[in-house]
């Protein structure tokens, strides 16, 4: 049997920068490497004169006698993809701004958030498995960066409904919310999309600034109180803010094409979207090690409970991890689901790891009980 190749067995370093990129090639090789939608048309210099053998080359721009060069060497080239709205093989996660780009000019219509959308109501049933390979290499991507960025990170996931509205007590709580989990030092993680999720992202965004910050920010955002009306008005509230008071906390988003309906919120810094509903909701969760705090939500806050609960009763993915609901009535009485959740959860390890509390203010010190 043919020896595998060592340089595509043991890859070498991911390159996502011109900076990296040009470290690399200081250090004498980029043999075995992986350069992810680098821009290379201004370094043939380096790639005529660099050992590439082995190197993969995904999405990176590169004059033709420098591809022919790698390509000579051993090297894998992917090519970019042209005519799409996203990059398939983009090696960072997304920023409000590269999303929403051309949102004051042409509305949210010609934003790269929209476009991809619209591609992907286009390709999501045509049984085109060059649209599907290309869905799955973003979001494999997108993984990968998460995954990045999240080392040595504490993330709490905060789960909530969509149609918690800005203006509203509900929204304000859950904003305060974000706040103090992200001033306790965990890393604040949602569903990127609008009502409960964005007010959370919000509140770990104003956690660096004053509190009468937060409620400031709360009511200029009330004049846009929901994306249903105009999602390129609800976005610009957003921005507005963002821009009032630059230098915000950081927390992270992980929303999906697959609820189109659902734009992006705008106050995570680092975006994780996804095409595969499936793949963004187990994502989340997994990610979410520091515990998750469900705040009322419909249907998809319920798949979110038992989507964590599942791991955590079979402990599949390691010790469970705390689960904290909001709202006694909510999840008592309007969506019983309390009463199956810790009827699963009795006399096994996760038992000790879940909480019922009324209000939002008993969120964060309940998740500090179940941890601690």
């Amino acid at each position: 049997m043919e020896k595998p190749d060592e340089n595509i067995s043991e890859p070498g370093v991911e390159i996502e920068t011109l900076t990296a990129f040009d470290e690399a090639v200081r250090a004498g090789t980029l043999a075995g490497h992986r350069v992810q939608s680098v821009d290379l048309t201004d370094r043939s210099d380096a790639l005529l004169t660099t050992a590439t053998r082995g190197a993969v080359f995904l999405g990176c721009r590169m004059e033709p006698r420098a591809e022919a060069k790698v390509r000579g060497d051993g090297a894998f080239v992917f090519p970019p993809v042209p005519g799409l709205p996203f990059d398939p093989y983009r090696g960072l996660l997304y920023t409000p701004d590269a999303l929403y780009e051309g949102l004051s000019d042409g509305g949210y219509p010609a934003t790269p958030d929209a476009r991809a959308y619209g591609w992907f109501q286009l390709t999501k049933a045509n049984g085109d498995v060059f649209a599907s390979m290309l869905r799955a290499l973003h979001d494999d991507a997108v993984s990968d960066a998460l995954d990045e960025h999240l080392v040595g990170a504490r993330v709490v996931g905060v789960m909530g409904g969509h149609a918690m509205a800005r203006g509203s007590k509900e929204y304000a709580g859950a904003a305060r919310l974000g706040r103090e989990l992200a001033r306790g030092g965990l890393t604040v993680a949602t569903g990127g999309g609008p009502g409960a999720m964005e007010a959370a992202n919000l509140g770990a965004y104003a956690a660096p600034h004053s509190d009468a910050m937060l409620v400031k920010a709360c009511e200029l955002l009330a004049t846009a109180p929901s994306f249903a009306d105009s999602v390129t008005d609800w976005a610009k509230a957003a921005f507005a803010v963002r821009e009032r008071w630059p230098d915000g906390g950081s927390s992270v988003a992980v929303p999906t094409w697959f609820y189109g309906h659902e734009p992006p919120n705008a106050f995570a810094d680092h975006i994780a979207k996804y095409f595969a509903n499936a793949l963004r909701e187990d994502g989340l969760l997994a990610r979410s090690t520091a515990g998750v705090i469900f705040l009322p939500g419909a249907a998809g806050t319920v798949q979110e409970i038992f989507d964590n609960a599942t791991p955590n009763y079979y402990e599949s993915r390691s010790a469970p991890t705390p689960m904290v609901l909001v709202n006694r009535s909510h999840w008592t009485e309007k969506l019983p689901a309390w009463p199956l959740l810790s009827a699963l959860a009795a006399d096994r390890a996760m038992e000790s790891r879940i909480a019922l509390v009324d209000t939002v203010e008993e969120a964060a010190p309940a998740l500090a009980r179940l941890t601690g």
